[in-house]
């Protein structure tokens, strides 16, 4: 298995029970007010990565493609991640974030993940994503943020694309994961490219 472009991903939780019935109201249910209180939670999932991650990161919600981002009347990875960093400006004001969402953006309409395998992810996203500018990512840290983490096609594909960018570094906070077990990131320390495994909390 190829190793993936990011760093660490974190979640607040499990895709299940209230954390699912809140994330079906803002996603199709065009309830954008419940982006506040989730994006507070997601605030508390970017704090696991305390210590880790670089003093200044610049936050990217992953893209919707553009027709329908309008049908939804927005993309919730972007409230998400706004209201996230409301909250983080409270709690870790000497942290550096900065919101810079369109600097990826989707070129390609993809068919739902849902009933896709692993293999098929991939291959369905493969070519999806596009950097607007690549000067503004060189060398830098990036915040990649989405509501969940299902088997992690999509923010592989992503950090794939900002890393090809000129990206320093990828890392990944999602509001809800939608599985228990563990997943892979990458751990630059270790040697021959081997994996290890952290569970998401």
């Amino acid at each position: 298995m190829v190793s993936p472009e990011f760093e660490r991903a974190v979640a607040y939780g499990v895709y299940q029970d209230g954390l699912r019935e809140m994330v079906h109201l803002l996603k199709y249910e065009r309830m954008s007010a419940v982006a506040r209180p989730l994006g507070r939670m997601l605030a508390c999932a970017i704090e696991m990565l305390n210590g880790q991650i670089g003093a200044e990161l610049m936050v990217v919600a992953v893209p919707l493609f553009p027709s329908k981002e309008r049908q939804r009347g927005y993309n919730q990875a972007v409230l998400l991640a706004d209201a996230a960093l409301a909250k983080l400006k409270e709690t870790q004001p000497e942290w550096k974030l900065r919101a810079a969402h369109s600097v990826i953006r989707r070129v390609r309409d993809t068919e739902s993940q849902f009933a896709l395998t692993t293999h098929g992810r991939r291959r369905n996203l493969k070519g999806a994503f596009a950097v607007r500018d690549g000067a503004t990512l060189a060398g830098r840290e990036v915040l990649l943020v989405d509501d969940i983490y299902t088997t992690g096609a999509t923010a592989r594909e992503c950090a794939r694309v900002l890393r090809r960018a000129g990206a320093a570094k990828v890392w990944v906070a999602t509001l809800a994961r939608a599985q228990r077990e563990m997943v892979e990131f990458w751990d630059a320390e270790q040697e021959q490219g081997s994996f290890k495994d952290t569970a998401l909390r």
